[in-house]
């Protein structure tokens, strides 16, 4: 009896270590697999979460900024009421270049050509 005792303790052992050997082989594995990954995502110009809550956070805050001051300009509006608003200026026409210039500038432009 002492015999299968023994020979069952040695396969238990050598089970224990190709559990092991697995598991670490395993290990193994899945670490080479992030590191592909991460470099495949690298490449592709892709970023980490971090930056991406990071910037989602900052244009957030300037979302916000930017409903205030909407807001504020209305309220400035409203206070000021139909007063004198401001006309935009009209531009001079400009006047059109004599036929001489535009033939000797088409000319010039066809000679550098």
């Amino acid at each position: 009896m002492q015999v299968e005792n023994r020979l069952l303790d040695d396969l238990a052992r050598v089970a224990s270590g190709a559990f092991g050997a697995v598991s670490g082989v395993r290990a193994e594995i899945e670490e080479l697999l992030k590191q592909r990954f991460e470099r495949i995502l690298v490449d592709a110009d892709m970023v980490p979460r971090e930056e991406f809550e990071a910037i989602k956070a900052v244009a957030v805050k300037a979302r916000e900024e930017q409903e205030k001051l909407e807001k504020r300009i209305a309220a400035l509006e409203a206070a000021i009421g139909g007063k004198t608003k401001a006309k935009p200026k009209s531009r001079a026409k400009a006047k059109p270049a004599s036929p001489k210039k535009a033939t000797k500038r088409s000319a010039g432009k066809a000679r550098k050509s």
